[in-house]
């Protein structure tokens, strides 16, 4: 039996089951359409017989899941259906340049408008509104606080109306609210205003992953997700760039360069929440819209397509049918979600392991402030380390993908981490500025591993039930570590906050144990599964495969990813 991690069992026996009726002269066929084996194409099993549903109980048997719970795609989905590699291959890039590369446009608007602040106070506006370091820092930690405590909700919100729906309606309310920043006079207006873009923000992560999964495989997913966090790398190259240009604006029109760099970019990310009604189909199997067409027009995709996209995700993973996309997750399934303790050990890896990275990026214009450079030098600086994260970022997830394995790859960036802290703390205040920036710049050109522990707990999940909840809890860990990063730099340690660096140190040595500790957890629960499964019969196991009263990640016939 195979044991391919993040699998359900039962895939590997369909396979076995039906290989030997299908002709040499068949999967010659199917393989030199393209030049690739159908395994290569169809992530596992897909398009040519290979597949779970080729069993026709169990084809019957998730026939009427998908019936049970009024899965939008339902229309489409089709045992018997096939299709060619060069087929699956096209409709693919046309997801690619349709759904994924708006979904990254989304991210830039809010990533623009969530940092231009660590942009904004490297002109001075932090005197200006009278305030110091920790006002700052707590502004940082209500927003924060309140993205955190949006997350939930805005998934469950998303998950009933649909986040076509609700993903465009809050970037056009948070764009506008982050314009208004340039009106804000005082410490006490900062702090509202961070607290409406925390609320407003914080669900659009863990929303559009979910929405992303309705589109790609799970092996397609990670990949597809590390695009997708270059948005991180972009952003703080271009809106670098745009602040060195415009906080040169300072004087214009009686305003300070800050207030000139938060009306601009809050208007530019406006035209994309505008935009966003048009390029978000609500479903594979719904592109038809009033913004795509008409209700009554065939879509981006036609019926043929339609069946490709629907077929090669449920064949993947058949859970994607088990809830309608616009299905509310009750409180008892929400209950459900939120006990199920084997996605827990990604919950803790998401609270500290990004904390070391995250407190340098948002001082590093400050720092370099503080060391003399000017608010354009300092600007301009941040880029290289920039450029190397996102390629890095990149890099990373492929090679998780390559070589099968999550932990100890996701793991690299802590290793990368610990010299340069090791360095930060032993030099202190002996540092020149350039080495000082050297090691600030290499700590910050890390392998970001995000992508992979997104795709991971995504893998893990195994409904969508799970998966729409774990998406928003993985995120709430994570911004909780935000919280932590933002009052790590205190205001009586600076200017070089040598002992906060060695606080960052003691978290990056927790944070590798972490990992092993976690990839030790999943492979023991894994073998136990084995062992149970093993020792069933094979009436016993297609009784189970049929019959149980498990979910999701549950089920004995499913595998942890690690």
């Amino acid at each position: 039996m195979s044991n391919k991690t993040g699998e359900l069992v039962v895939k590997t026996e369909a396979k076995h089951a039906v290989a030997e009726k299908i002709s040499a002269d068949a999967r010659h066929t199917s393989n030199s359409s393209s030049g690739d084996s159908v395994d290569d194409i169809d992530g596992d099993y897909g398009s040519y017989g290979f597949h779970v549903f080729a069993d026709p109980a169990v084809a019957a048997h998730w026939a009427a899941v998908y019936d049970k719970a009024s899965y939008e795609g339902r229309h489409r989905f089709d045992p018997a259906f096939t299709w060619s590699a060069t087929e699956e291959k096209a409709v693919r890039k046309r997801v690619d340049y349709r759904i994924m590369l708006w979904c990254w446009w989304m991210f830039v608007a809010l990533e623009l408008n969530r940092r231009n602040i660590n942009r904004a106070i490297s002109d001075n506006m932090l005197p200006e509104l009278g305030m110091t370091t920790n006002d700052f820092n707590y502004g940082q930690t209500i927003f924060l606080l309140s993205f955190l405590a949006a997350e939930l909700p805005s998934g469950l919100i998303s998950k009933k109306l649909g986040p076509d729906i609700w993903i465009p309606s809050i970037i056009c309310m948070w764009s506008i609210i982050s314009a208004a920043q340039a009106g804000i006079t005082s410490k006490t207006s900062y702090y509202v205003i961070r607290c409406l873009l925390g609320l407003l923000m914080g669900g659009f992560i863990p929303d559009t992953v979910l929405y992303i999964t309705y589109w790609y495989k799970k092996k397609e997913l990670s990949i597809r997700l590390s695009w997708f966090w270059t948005v991180l790398s972009v952003c703080n190259i271009v809106g670098s760039l745009l602040a060195a240009g415009i906080l040169q604006m300072r004087g214009i029109g009686g305003w300070s360069g800050w207030q000139w760099l938060f009306l601009i970019e809050g208007l530019f990310t406006l035209i994309i929440g505008i935009l966003s009604w048009h390029f978000m189909p609500a479903s594979p199997a719904q592109s038809a819209g009033r913004f795509r067409g008409g209700r009554h027009s065939p879509g981006w995709f036609n019926e043929r397509e339609e069946k490709i996209l629907v077929n090669r995700l449920l064949r993947d993973d058949p859970s994607k049918g088990d809830m309608h996309n616009r299905q509310a997750v009750t409180l008892p399934l929400l209950w459900k979600a939120l006990k199920d303790y084997d996605l827990w050990p990604l919950y803790l890896l998401g609270l500290t392991t990004f904390i070391p990275a995250t407190t340098t990026q948002n001082y590093l214009a400050l720092i370099l402030r503080t060391m003399g450079f000017s608010t354009f030098n300092a600007n301009l600086l941040t880029i290289p380390s920039q450029f190397l994260y996102g390629t890095n970022l990149l890099i990373i997830t492929w090679f998780s993908e390559r070589v099968n394995e999550r932990a100890m790859v996701a793991s690299i960036a802590n290793w990368w981490f610990l010299p340069f802290l090791i360095a930060l703390v032993a030099l202190g205040t002996s540092a020149s500025n350039w080495v000082r920036y050297a090691l600030l710049s290499g700590l910050l050109s890390y392998p970001y591993q995000h992508a992979i522990q997104v795709a991971w707990n995504s893998r893990n999940s195994n409904s969508v039930r799970t998966r729409a909840v774990s998406a928003a809890l993985y995120n709430m860990f994570v911004q909780s570590g935000n919280i932590i990063a933002s009052n790590v730099y205190r205001e009586e340690d600076r200017p070089f906050y040598i002992s906060g660096n060695k606080v960052l140190l003691g978290l990056t040595c927790y944070n590798l144990v972490l990992y092993g500790l976690v990839k030790f957890y999943y492979v023991k629960r894994n073998a136990h599964r084995e062992r149970i499964w093993n020792k069933m019969t094979a009436e016993g196991k297609n009784d189970y495969i049929h019959n149980t009263k498990d979910e999701g990640a549950k089920r004995l016939d499913f595998r942890f990813a690690h």
